[in-house]
């Protein structure tokens, strides 16, 4: 176990950090218990936009990991929030169906929206869905990305396309460049910041992505933990010029 003098709050990863193909890591769900025992404040931080934090939350206690829903933090809770402060509600959601559940009070449209909204529609990033965006964007609409990330491993078959791909394919040819909302954005941290009422300094984000976790964190002036049990594994170089406060076997060595 670890001496985490001077953090006062975590922000903790779901896949590759607290949960590897929606089962829970070993020891992952007596971490977060040992910081309720504390009395640690933590969030526990998502990219995913193929469905709602409340499925994300069911997800986690499924596995054995105590979670609340209001404790889950994901790109469609700022998404949300910039739409409806915006007072123009009408976006075309690029979401799967289930995760429009996070997008009250935001008026789906797909005849003229105000905003293309670009989740990880998986295979529903069909050609006609893509330019269908093209035509929308091209149009007046504002593109707003959940995410930006390049690829995850849904399941021990391998690694598939993330929404990022396709996000920069719509950014190349309308010659525009996206609003992300998600990890690494320095939106998201602040959002997670505010949550808990700590300065940045006195917080340690753990995860197992060096550049959404990891290099966001930095960004945000954050302290940072890497996990070798997502897509930072084994060797140092996976890390860039990300230099971590920490480098844990997994999650169950915070204490």
């Amino acid at each position: 176990m670890l001496n985490l003098a001077g953090v006062r709050g975590l922000l903790i990863d779901v896949d590759g950090t607290l949960l590897v193909h929606d089962r829970a890591v070993p020891g992952a769900a007596a971490a977060l218990e040992r910081l309720r025992a504390a009395e640690i404040p933590f969030r526990i931080t998502t990219n995913t936009s193929r469905r709602p934090r409340g499925a994300v939350a069911e997800a986690l206690r499924a596995a054995g990991v105590d979670v609340e829903t209001r404790e889950i933090l994901s790109p469609a809770v700022l998404a949300r929030r910039r739409i409806v402060r915006s007072g123009k509600t009408r976006a075309a959601l690029l979401v799967p169906e289930g995760a429009r559940l996070d997008f009250i009070d935001v008026q789906p449209d797909e005849e003229r929206p105000d905003w293309v909204v670009v989740g990880d529609l998986g295979p529903g990033f069909t050609w006609e869905r893509l330019n269908g965006a093209f035509l929308w964007i091209m149009a007046g609409a504002k593109l707003l990305a959940l995410h930006k990330n390049r690829w995850w491993q849904p399941g021990p078959e391998g690694p598939v396309l993330d929404a990022g791909p396709f996000v920069a394919a719509l950014e190349y040819a309308t010659k525009t460049t996206a609003d992300v909302v998600g990890k690494p954005s320095p939106a998201f941290f602040e959002l997670a910041l505010g949550e808990m009422g700590l300065d940045a300094s006195e917080v340690l984000v753990v995860g197992d992505d060096p550049e959404t976790d990891g290099e966001g964190a930095r960004q945000a002036g954050c302290r940072v933990a890497m996990v070798r049990t997502g897509k930072f594994e084994t060797s140092s170089l996976d890390l860039g010029s990300l230099q971590p406060d920490l480098v844990l076997a997994s999650v169950a060595e915070l204490a």
